[in-house]
């Protein structure tokens, strides 16, 4: 890589090559929280530079102080997540010494790490937030000053408030996956639902749609989310795939009654096993999951027929011994199989929705390391941060001619409206002679 390039920028290109790699996508995030902390621990410094210099890098004009960036030199800074390196910027020509608050002359550990991390991924801590964090962990006189706080997390917040209001009228989807996940956003009160769309698009591609608060996951605030999505440009999608929430369901229903809906296979999985003994879980899984292997089926409606026949002798098999089981798994038992209907090279990524999942685990787990969330805003920001990045690391599908010519075929089954012109006539001869 160029040297021209600066250090952000080559942060930024690791997080991308690693969310581009074949890795497990748990190690893949734990290595993007050690980037997270070198990039954002290099967007303090480098802001602070800035606010020293009076001018960005690169920019002309007058100066507000005398000197220059001279390049870089590398610092190891110790912390609680281990030794990280970042990139000193180092200055010539000025009128006094630069001393970044946040390491000093020559500082070699910090505990403000957290700190950091939080004003990043958060996007949404009032500087007040940030300072006094920073001030706990590093002393009154070692902390960032407001203005370079601030530029850090204006910056970000910008762009999240960008997201949330940008025009959906060019994402076309095949695919729309929805599910929640419970944060506590307010003081005192009960862990309440972000609510997520994400979806894979015509071109096969991975795209993060959406993200709202909800007191709960009624119908009502599902479909006013959904109506929302819709309102700004948000095309039907020829799939719906969720869990079986009654309320999402119903609002699914109710905004894109025409769309087909899968259950998602992992989330029916363990409602069954929730019904069977811990010893005998394993067996049951093993049988479940054997209901949806390949069919070898020639048609769609062949191998809808294929699963159909496994699940009556799944429930012949278990009927006596874990009746609640079986009455779990055949209950709704058509959406299970919604799936069989699709390209078959993309029916492993469209019957369920877990990919988002670990994601929401690990964004849990930011929430623990803060301690505290001050209000749904910064909620959602925290949200949207990891979801965002690790959007870029989910894998979409293949479109085949073959799969676009399915897809195309059942758009227009599922959501071209009936006009007149489509309905046949009789011939002319035939009306004449009925009369």
């Amino acid at each position: 890589m160029s040297t021209r390039v600066s250090p952000l920028e080559r942060v930024r290109a690791e997080i991308d090559d690693l969310f581009g790699s074949d890795r497990d996508l748990g190690e893949v995030l734990e290595e993007v929280a050690r980037l997270g902390v070198r990039l954002l621990m290099q967007t303090a410094i480098e802001a602070e530079v800035t606010e020293f210099l009076g001018r960005a890098r690169y920019a002309h004009g007058e100066r507000a102080r005398p000197g220059s960036r001279n390049g870089h030199c590398p610092t190891t800074v110790k912390t609680t997540a281990g030794p990280v390196t970042i990139e000193r910027p180092k200055l010539r020509g000025t009128d006094e010494a630069f001393a970044s608050r946040l390491l000093g002359v020559g500082v070699c550990r910090t505990n403000a790490l957290e700190s950091l991390v939080i004003a990043g991924f958060v996007r949404g801590l009032s500087v007040r937030d940030v300072e006094a964090a920073l001030a706990d962990a590093l002393g009154a006189q070692a902390t960032l000053s407001k203005s370079t706080v601030s530029r850090v997390c204006e910056a970000i917040k910008t762009e999240f408030d960008a997201w949330k209001r940008r025009d959906l009228s060019a994402v076309a989807l095949e695919y729309l996956f929805l599910d929640g996940s419970h944060f506590k956003m307010h003081d005192g009160a009960r862990a309440e639902p972000v609510l997520a769309a994400w979806g894979i698009t015509t071109e096969g591609q991975p795209v993060l749609v959406g993200l709202e608060p909800g007191s709960s996951e009624s119908t009502d605030a599902w479909a006013g989310f959904l109506n929302g999505l819709v309102a700004r440009g948000l095309r039907a999608p020829l799939l719906v795939v969720s869990d079986g929430a009654p309320g999402l369901i119903a609002a699914v229903e109710v905004v894109f009654p025409h769309s087909l809906r899968q259950r998602c296979l992992i989330h029916r999985a363990r409602n069954v096993l929730a019904k069977v003994p811990a010893t005998h879980q394993g067996e049951v899984k093993k049988a479940y999951w054997a209901l949806f292997d390949d069919t070898g089926a020639e048609t769609p409606d062949d191998a809808v027929a294929v699963v159909g026949g496994r699940a009556d002798r799944f429930a012949a098999a278990y009927a006596k011994r874990f009746p609640a089981a079986v009455d779990c798994l055949m209950a709704d038992f058509a959406s299970l199989t919604t799936y069989l209907r699709f390209p078959a090279g993309h029916q492993r990524r469209i019957r369920h929705s877990n990919f988002i999942e670990r994601t929401f685990g690990e964004t849990r787990r930011r929430v623990k390391v803060i301690g505290r969330l001050p209000g749904e805003r910064t909620c959602l920001g925290l949200v949207w941060a990891v979801l965002d990045r690790a959007s870029r690391g989910w894998r979409g599908v293949v479109m085949t001619p073959a799969a676009v010519r399915q897809l195309q075929d059942l758009r227009r089954q599922l959501l071209t409206p009936t006009t007149i012109d489509d309905i046949p006539t009789e011939p002319a001869s035939t009306a004449t002679a009925a009369a």
